[in-house]
């Protein structure tokens, strides 16, 4: 009998869904399989520029256990896909992904296995940083880890592995015109662009949060400070001292006047730094 998905599962896969459209992760989109079911998700991954992937568009299916965030998911290519850590029927085979037991054998330590404070988002950061360099430890592809190792050995002169990963590269550009989709093949475009309008509105608020929490709190505090500033600049001054105090005075006046997101930051820090608290 099938296991009944528990409430804290739906509730942490819909956060983190949800999490992942607002924010993507740099190099990937992710959308439900089925719209009313959130255990099967299917990931579009983009190969990262200046790799030999470059250009590729990958797709995965990801299932979650009734029971996540406790067990990891499971993580499929359904795009052909020739690397040391991908078996041939395209699962995924990562530490990140087996569950915590302690395995002399596997070569893995503990931490680097699952546990429930990873999720999607550390999940497929691994992913890419696992198609950029292999783990040919304990490959689920042999073949494709001698040929990688040859590859890398040889410095990239021997061009077999990189001259099947280029071709399974082009046939996916068949795939990303049938889905409607532009693959980024700059950095510019992996990193910025998908994000720019997340990144406009998350800033606007953010300021706009800013400015609403640090003007009742820290306007009184601001004028005492700046009032004491001042008699210890005239006493400097007077005194004859290095002026190091005044530095730092036009410093601070200088934050306030530049711009109203900045200024408060500097007296955030101003203050942690002198009351020890975080």
């Amino acid at each position: 009998m099938a296991q009944q998905p528990t409430s804290s599962a739906l509730r942490a896969l819909g956060l983190e869904f949800k999490g992942l459209q607002e924010e993507p992760v740099e190099g990937f989109r992710v959308k439900l399989v089925n719209e009313d079911n959130l255990f099967e998700w299917e990931v579009a991954i983009f190969g990262p520029p200046d790799t030999l992937y470059e250009g590729g568009y990958f797709k995965a299916h990801m299932k979650f256990p009734p029971d996540y965030p406790y067990s990891p998911p499971t993580v499929r290519f359904l795009t052909k896909v020739w690397h040391p850590n991908v078996y041939e029927n395209g699962d995924l085979c990562i530490s990140i992904l087996h569950p915590p037991i302690d395995d002399p054998q596997s070569g893995e330590l503990p931490c680097e296995r699952w546990n429930p404070t990873q999720n999607v988002r550390t999940i497929l950061l691994s992913v890419i940083s696992l198609l950029n360099e292999p783990n040919t430890f304990s490959p689920a592809n042999v073949d494709a880890s001698v040929m990688y190792r040859r590859w890398k050995d040889s410095k990239g002169k021997d061009k077999e592995y990189e001259n099947i990963i280029r071709k399974q590269v082009s046939a996916t550009r068949l795939e990303a015109d049938r889905d409607n989709v532009t693959v980024p093949t700059t950095i510019d475009e992996y990193c910025v662009k998908h994000r720019q309008k997340v990144v406009d509105e998350s800033a606007t608020s953010a300021e706009a949060d800013m400015t609403d929490f640090y003007d009742d709190d820290y306007d009184d505090d601001e004028l005492d400070d700046e009032e004491e500033e001042e008699e210890e600049d005239e006493e400097d001054e007077g005194r004859g001292t290095d002026g190091h105090h005044h530095h730092h005075h036009h410093n601070h006046i200088h934050n306030r006047s530049s711009s109203g997101a900045e200024a408060p930051q500097y007296r955030a820090d101003d203050d942690d730094s002198g009351n020890g608290e975080s």
